[in-house]
Parts: C-alpha cells; sequence; structure tokens
C-alpha cells in the first residue's frame, strides 16, 4: 500500500463526518486527495459515486424537509451543464486538468468563505454547479453561496441539498462513463471509510457546532486543494 493510498481512508472518513453533520462538504474535503491518489480523471469519478452515496444515506434522514421545486430549479441547468463539463474532464491533459481542478476547490472555498459579506448569488445558478461537480466533483460551494444569498433555511436547504446531489453526481457518472476505474483495493477502503465516516457523523451531528465543522471542512480542503495544484505543476 502507497503512502498516498493511506490518506485515501482520511479523505474519505473527514469528508463524510463533514457531509453529515453539516449537510455539505463530503467534495470539498475528499476530492483532492481522490483526484492526487486515482488521477484527476478517475479521482473525481470516484468522488462523484461517493458523493452519490452519501447524498443518498443523508437524504433519507431529511427527506421531510426539501423543497422539491427549487432542488428542481437548480438541478435542471445543472443538468444541462454537465456534458460541457464531461467533455473538459475527459479531454484536458492530466497535469493541467489537475491544476485546474485544484484551482476550481481554492476559488470556491475563497466565495464560500467570503459568502457572508458578498451576497453576489440569485436567481437559477444550477450551470456553474453542474459543471463545477462533473470537472472537479465539487458543485457544493456554488450552492452555498446561493443559500447565503438567498437567506435560505439552513434545514430546508441540507434536505434540498442532498436530492440536487444525488441528480447531478448521477448524472456526473453516466457522462463520464459509469463506475470509476480504480483497484478494488480502493474501492473497498473508500466504501469502508465512508460507512464509518456517515455513522460517526451521525453521532458526532448531536454535539458539534456546525459553524465549527465548516471551518474544518474548508482548512482541509484548502490544504489539499493547493497540494493537488502543486503536484500538477511538477508534473505538467
Amino acid at each position: 500500500m502507497t503512502t498516498e493510498l493511506l490518506f485515501l481512508p482520511l479523505g474519505v472518513l473527514a469528508g463524510a463526518l463533514t457531509q453529515r453533520v453539516t449537510g455539505i462538504g463530503f467534495a470539498l474535503v475528499c476530492a483532492p486527495l481522490l483526484v492526487l491518489i486515482a488521477g484527476p480523471f478517475e479521482g473525481v469519478v470516484l468522488s462523484n459515486l461517493l458523493g452519490l452515496t452519501v447524498s443518498v444515506v443523508v437524504f433519507v434522514a431529511h427527506w421531510r424537509d426539501t423543497e422539491w421545486a427549487k432542488g428542481l430549479l437548480l438541478a435542471v441547468p445543472a443538468l444541462l451543464a454537465i456534458p460541457f463539463g464531461a467533455y473538459v474532464a475527459k479531454n484536458v491533459p492530466p497535469a493541467p486538468l489537475m491544476v485546474i481542478i485544484g484551482l476550481l476547490v481554492i476559488v470556491a472555498l475563497g466565495a464560500v468563505v467570503l459568502s457572508e459579506r458578498a451576497r453576489v448569488l440569485r436567481g437559477r445558478r444550477g450551470a456553474a454547479i453542474g459543471f463545477m461537480n462533473v470537472t472537479a466533483g465539487v458543485g457544493g460551494p456554488a450552492i452555498v453561496l446561493y443559500a447565503v444569498s438567498t437567506a435560505w433555511e439552513h434545514r430546508k436547504f441540507v434536505a434540498t441539498f442532498q436530492f440536487f446531489s444525488i441528480f447531478t453526481n448521477l448524472a456526473s457518472l453516466v457522462a463520464k462513463g459509469g463506475l470509476p476505474h480504480v483497484t478494488p483495493v480502493e474501492l473497498v477502503v473508500s466504501f469502508g471509510a465512508l460507512a464509518v465516516g456517515l455513522i460517526g457523523g451521525e453521532i458526532l451531528s448531536r454535539h458539534v457546532d456546525h459553524t465549527l465543522a465548516r471551518r474544518i471542512a474548508i482548512g482541509l480542503a484548502l490544504g489539499g486543494a493547493a497540494f493537488t495544484v502543486v503536484k500538477g505543476v511538477l508534473t505538467w
């Protein structure tokens, strides 16, 4: 087992914990690490698969709070943007794609950090979310910025985000050809860490402050994204 593979369960575990506690953040935390381990294309495909699984589990627990109409209004333009994002993901060479993915995450994180002061996203912004989800595996920051800009109630936002994520992650997998081509060991480790993270997140969600969990997620994702950019530049 390589050193990078040792980080795989840690990234997936942290992502699942964050998603279960705050309702968002799985891809923000683990996508940069998955890209480092499995490559810029397969890493994002794996992130989409795991993100789909997490969203289904969290949605089952919160579906009664879903705002169905708002979720569909965001999902439709996101689905329309996914084919273009899939084309970019398939045709850009690995090293520059790795840099693009890392920079997308950093820019998205900056938007989330500034969102409480910069209320800039209103209306239907699903296209940007869909493109980011299929290319970098991180549609969450754009929808968080939208939620802050529209003063979306957190409880309803969490439920609707899971509904939206099921659509976008499933469509992203289809657009990129289905399941990721990773080793059986990576797949077993990923889903094992996912299960542990969801169980642990269920327990922590009763005690951990959501603001603190979000700050931790942003810090972890920023570090992983920066490392991804550096690795892409060095291997260009």
